[in-house]
């Protein structure tokens, strides 16, 4: 063979397609060889960034023995200063600490007058705690489609509104965003309030607010699994004094303390028992003990000084897999009212059926980048037992002893659409802690699943 028509040969064969382009690699679930050996595991949001600042701020609290937040052997503070610093981190006038997102959420709804009679519009798609609280009050739980969001659709908010609605809780899942502008519109109309649950989106921003600073009251959890976390633990926060000074009253057994009563600039409450320990200010209400306690103040103090850093690592995270996987055809990103604000804890692929979205979670895990249905932390609540069957904690409990609550009828009827978007969602956390080495492996299992199932 001449050096001419080697030279040739070797062009051509270069040129020619390679097995590979013609045939993608065999997927795992095939038999194929996974992305990665090992399963990408995610892990707890705040828990991460726990270390020596959170020890020092419990040891300091420790030190003082005084341990319940309102008295002791010293004047406590951890519990009021993490209060003053979440406040300024959400760039609203109050915030209050409590004892969970549950607890906030109770706290609220009281501080906002829910009683039996009213209903209270929330999304299909959300946790159990905001229907708890809501029949917890005695009142009348109506639930409201989602949209591709995966928020309230503010559109059927508009359907679902009677004569006896008087509050709405829309829920920042999974750290997005609801369409906070139209659903305030809304609100605003038909004079309603809003209870915004950012538990699973601490420090997300919408149109340049922090989620939970737009409605008139929002609440946070600071449970292990959030962005923010004391184990367990829950704050309120609004700019209206009067719901500030409810949410007091009911955290704590009806009465105002003075470290409240200075925040309040309140004078002329009678002292109520005997000495500092009975001073709660004159107790005009009923009330429950939802009091957040210092350790959990002192972990929350250190925290809430990190979060920024936290909310940029996620958002960069967010940003460095999807800028690679937009492009492809045949599912959707989860669409955001807010890509800027959003936190960017999950990757959320919508696919066109339940039947390729069951497919593709299956493939990515055998991958070992593992996905799951839905979107995380969050439930199809009108189809839950309990919920179906409207249980209460007695028979004669008010929310479905009235007319009205007895022809109220949950199940799947109530929600079709929250269902089908739930069953087309497959979503993947992002560890906190990830290389990009890691995100890297879940571009590469997203691309290898998709041009096998959609291809």
């Amino acid at each position: 063979m001449s050096r001419r028509t080697f030279l040739a040969a070797v062009s051509a064969a270069a040129s020619a397609p390679t097995l590979g382009a013609a045939h993608p690699p065999v997927l795992a679930v095939d038999g194929g060889k996974p992305v990665r050996s090992t399963p990408l595991t995610t892990n707890y949001e705040g828990a991460n960034f726990i270390g020596i600042e959170e020890k020092k701020e419990l040891d300091e609290a420790v030190a003082t023995r005084s341990l319940f937040r309102f008295y002791g052997f010293v004047p406590p503070k951890k519990a009021r200063t993490f209060e003053e610093e979440f406040q300024q981190f959400m760039d609203v006038k109050y915030a209050l600490g409590v004892t969970s997102g549950t607890s906030a959420l109770h706290v609220a709804v009281n501080a906002l007058g829910v009683g039996p009679g009213d209903e209270v519009i929330l999304p299909a798609e959300t946790w159990h705690s905001d229907y708890n609280v809501i029949i917890m009050t005695g009142a009348l739980p109506v639930f409201c489609e989602i949209d591709e969001s995966f928020a309230l659709d503010p559109d059927d908010l508009a359907r679902k509104i009677t004569s006896h609605t008087k509050v709405v809780i829309p829920s920042h899942l999974s750290g997005t965003v609801a369409d906070m502008n139209r659903i305030m519109a809304v609100a605003r109309e038909h004079n309603l309030k809003v209870l915004e649950d950012s538990a699973e989106a601490i420090g997300a921003i919408y149109k340049g607010r922090r989620t939970g600073s737009i409605g008139d009251i929002g609440i946070y959890s600071f449970q292990t699994a959030k962005m923010m976390t004391s184990g367990e633990g829950g704050c309120v926060i609004t700019n209206d004094p009067a719901l500030y000074e409810r949410a007091i009253r009911f955290h704590d057994l009806g009465g105002v303390r003075p470290i409240f009563r200075t925040v309040l600039g309140i004078t002329d409450y009678p002292r109520g028992g005997s000495g500092t320990e009975g001073d709660r200010g004159g107790e005009t209400t009923l009330g429950l003990n939802y009091r957040m306690n210092e350790e959990t103040g002192a972990v929350l103090c250190a925290q809430v000084r990190k979060m920024e850093t936290a909310l940029a690592n996620h958002r960069r995270m967010h940003r460095y897999v999807t800028e690679k996987i937009e492009h492809l055809p045949g599912f959707h990103l989860r669409p955001s009212n807010d890509a800027e604000g959003d936190i960017g804890l999950s990757l959320n692929l919508l696919l066109p059926t339940r039947e390729l979205r069951d497919r593709f979670i299956k493939a990515m895990t055998a991958e070992n980048v593992p996905m799951d249905v839905g979107i995380l932390g969050t439930r199809n609540l009108p189809t839950m037992g309990y919920i179906e069957d409207k249980v209460v904690p007695h028979p004669n409990w008010p929310s479905f002893n009235s007319p009205r609550g007895k022809a109220m009828q949950y199940g799947a009827a109530c929600c079709p659409r929250s269902i089908d978007l739930k069953n087309r969602y497959a979503s993947l956390y992002l560890g906190p802690k990830w290389t990009n080495a890691d995100l890297d492996d879940v571009v590469a299992a997203v691309t290898k699943v998709h041009d096998a199932l959609l291809t």
